[in-house]
């Protein structure tokens, strides 16, 4: 299965990921206090002034609409949310899934540099 999403981009995406996650003032909590609680929002709004948490944004926003699919069934695969050969779908999930908020989404899940580069090994790439 050959990805339309560019792995030197999931790559790109990963260190930014480690960047943004590592600084001390970034806190994501696991479990939200309710479900209806928006906790990913109100969490990285406090950090909409962050260069790289920015740079995530405009990196996740620029991709084509197919690309932001996979960048999503990747970090679901990833997670073992879904193994490689329910590849499909995943991506159909994905574009169940799919909102304006979904750049926000992504990083706001703990772990997802990780779960991007889980995802990518499974599809036979690596970011060296």
């Amino acid at each position: 299965m050959e990805l339309n999403l560019n792995p030197e981009t999931v790559c790109l995406l990963i260190t930014k990921a480690h960047e943004f996650h590592a600084k001390e003032q970034v806190t994501i909590t696991e479990n939200p206090t309710s479900p209806a609680d928006d906790w990913a929002m109100q969490t990285l709004a406090d950090h909409a002034d962050d260069a790289t948490y920015q740079e995530m944004v405009n990196l996740i926003n620029d991709l084509d609409p197919d690309q932001l699919l996979e960048l999503v069934a990747l970090m679901w695969l990833g997670r073992g949310d879904f193994a490689l050969e329910e590849w499909q779908e995943a991506l159909s999930q994905a574009a169940d899934s799919h909102t304006s908020h979904t750049a926000s989404y992504l990083i706001g899940t703990p772990l997802v540099a990780d779960y991007w580069q889980e995802g990518l090994e499974l599809h036979g790439y690596t970011c060296d």
